[in-house]
This record gives C-alpha cells, structure tokens and sequence, in this order.
C-alpha cells in the first residue's frame, strides 16, 4: 500500500530551522533543526538541537552531512559493543581487556569485509553484523572434512542456504593474495 501511495503522492521532504525553549530546563532560546519526510507510511519528524548559527549552515546541509553521518558512526559503535560484544571488558589486566577490544576490532573488520564482498545483492547486504551473525554463521549443518575438501551439509529446510552458497561464489572470485 505504501508503494501504492507514494507512485499517487510522491514523498515530501522538508527542512526548516527555528528557535525553540522549554518551559524549565532551558535557560535560553535554541536553535532546533528539523527534518519532516511524509510518505506512503505517513509523516515522519526528526528534530536536533543544535548549537551552529543559520549563517553557518543551512538546515538541510547541517542535517544530511553533520547529524546524519553523527548517527551512522553511532550505529557502527553500538554494532561494535552489542554484536561484537567489545562491551566485555571485565578482566582485572589491561592488557587481556585490549585483546578482547583487538578481536573484537577485527571481528569488526571482517563483518565489513563478508557484508561489502560476499553479501552485495542478496538480503543481507544491508545488514548489521548481528543479522549476519545470527542468520549466515550460527546455523546447524553438518561439517565433514577430508584431505581434499570441506563439506557443509544444511538440513532440508536450511532457510540461509541460497544466501550462504552466493557468499561462498563471491568469495571464490575474489583474487588470491601473494
């Protein structure tokens, strides 16, 4: 239905900047950015406070390439902590805390690497490492090794088969370092 609507009205978007007080916390006027989108799913409103004069920037500027890429590196950290689990920290030595945060960083880089490599054009392109995670490596299969090859045998009704044996095809055509 939504696509219905938005081929009848196409989406709106609008940006305005006005100043704005609360009745008790504020001690003085601020300048509230506010970004207003409505759609086939209906109005949607985002506001940030924030401290930049009108003369410094332009509304919609300010929120597509200062706030906006502010939340996306908020979204990365709290990848990090809550799917990585970078957040486990709780030995009493520095320096097994900095391995956990090294194998986490590199958990980290890895997920990029799968997502932006391997997973292009499939469902989970866009997903988080959580979502990867959970659905592409923590599954049931059988695994059988020999001298020559690795098995992976999915059950019957194995709901990421297609998405993992894409990933294994694009990681095959990746060039071969050294």
């Amino acid at each position: 239905m939504a696509a219905e609507l938005n081929r009848l009205v196409p989406p709106q978007l609008w940006h305005q900047s006005l100043s704005y007080c609360t009745a008790k916390s504020w001690s003085r006027q601020r300048r509230v950015i506010c970004k207003l989108t409505y759609d086939g799913n209906g109005p949607r409103r985002h506001f940030v406070v924030t401290s930049l004069s009108p003369q410094q920037a332009h509304p919609a500027h300010l929120h597509r390439y200062y706030y906006c890429p502010r939340g996306e590196m908020e979204n990365r950290i709290k990848e990090h902590q809550l799917d990585l689990f970078s957040d486990r920290t709780s030995t009493h030595e520095f320096e097994s805390n900095q391995l956990r945060l090294w194998f986490s960083s590199f958990a980290y880089v890895l997920m990029q690497a799968l997502r932006l490599k391997a997973l292009a054009n499939t469902e989970l392109a866009d997903a988080q490492g959580g979502t990867i995670r959970r659905k592409l490596l923590k599954f049931g299969a059988q695994v059988r090794v020999s001298v020559r090859r690795i098995l992976v045998a999915f059950g019957s009704a194995a709901p990421i088969q297609a998405i993992f044996e894409a990933a294994y095809r694009q990681l095959q055509r990746l060039p071969r370092p050294g």
